[in-house]
């Protein structure tokens, strides 16, 4: 297996997890600058109010989400297990 295959399979592998954690992470990106944007009008100070909504969206979005997160890592996955013969070489 040579440098540019393992960099390769690294590239590939962090393009993945970026794909995957993107809806969660925007999702909860968007509620909590909503929380921001609602605490700043009413002057509520309050640090802890932002967790339970970004909580749920973050649930809601596996469960949006799901099907196709675990299409594509099953996808993934078998890829490798596919092309494991030229990795073994």
């Amino acid at each position: 297996m040579s440098e540019g295959m393992i960099v390769d399979l690294f590239q590939e592998a962090m393009l993945k997890i970026i794909l995957l954690s993107a809806p969660m992470i925007l999702l909860a990106l968007i509620v909590g600058l909503v929380i921001s944007i609602f605490q700043a009008t009413t002057q509520i100070q309050e640090q802890t109010l932002a967790f339970a909504p970004k909580i749920f969206a973050v649930l809601i979005a596996f469960i949006v989400f799901g099907p196709w997160l675990l299409t594509s890592i099953v996808e993934y996955t078998q890829d490798l297990f596919i092309n494991l013969n030229l990795f073994i070489q």
